[in-house]
Formats: C-alpha cells, structure tokens, sequence
C-alpha cells in the first residue's frame, strides 16, 4: 500500500522535476530522476512517516501535501538556525541537523517538491474540548495571511492551517506565545505571527480556533 502512494506521487512529480531542474548549471542523470528526490526524502520518513503522515510521539508534524515554497522556507529557516534555536522548541532543534544535511538549494528544492507531490492525509483530531463557534471568531484575526479556507497565502507568507495536525497548531501557538519562535532576528514572518497568538489568552482559546480550522479540513 505504502509503495502504491508513493508510486502515485511519483508520477505527479515527473513533469514539476523536470521543469525544476531546467537551468541548474550541469544536473547528473540521477539527479534529474525522481528515485534521487524520493532518496532524499528517505531522510525523512524515521519522524514524518514514508507518507508524510507525521508522528506526534517525536513532535514530528503531518507534511504530506504541504505547499512548496512553505516547506522550502520552513528547511531553510532550520538551516540557518532562525528556527529550531530557542531552547524550548525540542522538537525544532531535532529537525536542524536533518535541514543542514541538505546541503545546496537543488536538495532543498526537491524534498520540498517531493514533499507537496504526496496526498494529504487529514490527521486525526487528538485534541478534545475545543468550540468551534468561539473559534471562529478568534479565526477572524488569522483570515488576512492564512486565507479565509484556511489554505495559506502565498503573498502574506502565511502558510496553510487547514489539515495540520491539532496538536501541532496547538505546540507552534504556544511556542509562539512564550518566544520560541518569532523571535529571533532573522524570523520575520514568524515575528509577524507572534503578536497574533497573543490574541488568544488562555489554552481554551488556542482550542477553540483550532476546532475551528479543523472543520475546515472537513
């Protein structure tokens, strides 16, 4: 089953491959070939899973389907130690040395590709008590960068909320609120994202928007 998905995102992968490795100065005959992307997602698949599925025992998140230029941004800000750096983001400073082992901007580009050619795969809610009714109102504050459908916006650099896991928003909310992220110098869009989840004041709150989003991954 496993080898049929992966099969599956492979063959939406072969045109985007191609097309992005149009204009790399001399690409090898393996690089240009999806078994090298999948290779390099392997280093991967111990935390999020062969499908991207995620894994919250390691505080490894459910990537598959993740758009590109987020997961490209997220490797990169790992890379140059803006985030995973707060002593407090565990989780982030386990993901540090599996960015810097993508050494050049090609390998980061294909894991990033591999990454959004998998099918999303809707985690399952772990947290419980959250009122979606409430949660829309505070969701009202998040619309601007995150998108009304909560799909992410390219322009705002806001990435999409819709189908992450529960526990996860609730982790970065949290890491957020007491400075894990967004507060390093070089964190920009995470120092635009603080301020906001000081609008949520208590964990109920942070519940509540998140039962919200998750109906719209319904």
């Amino acid at each position: 089953m496993m080898n049929k998905l992966r099969i599956g995102a492979a063959a939406g992968l072969v045109l985007g491959l191609s097309t992005l490795l149009v204009g790399c100065q001399d690409p090898s005959p393996d690089k240009a070939s999806l078994k090298y992307s999948q290779d390099l997602y392997d280093g991967c698949v111990q935390c999020h899973g062969e499908n991207g599925e995620g894994n919250q025992a390691v505080g490894a998140p459910a990537i598959a389907g993740l758009q590109r230029w987020y997961v490209k941004r997220q490797l990169r800000g790992f890379k140059a130690g803006y985030r995973g750096w707060h002593i407090e983001d565990l989780a982030g400073k386990r993901m540090e040395p599996m960015a810097r082992a993508l050494d050049t901007d090609e390998k980061v580009d294909l894991v990033a590709a591999y990454v959004a050619s998998l099918p999303p795969t809707n985690p399952a809610p772990t947290l419980e008590g959250g009122n979606p009714d409430t949660g829309k109102l505070y969701f009202a504050t998040c619309v601007q960068c995150h998108g009304a459908d909560a799909r992410g916006n390219l322009d705002e650099s806001g990435p999409p909320l819709a189908g992450a896991s529960d526990w996860y928003l609730m982790t970065q909310l949290q890491n957020f609120k007491v400075g894990a992220r967004g507060t390093h110098a070089d964190d920009v869009t995470g120092a635009k994202m603080r301020p906001f989840s000081m609008t949520l004041p208590t964990e109920q709150a942070m519940k509540d928007v998140i039962a919200y989003i998750g109906t719209l991954s319904e």
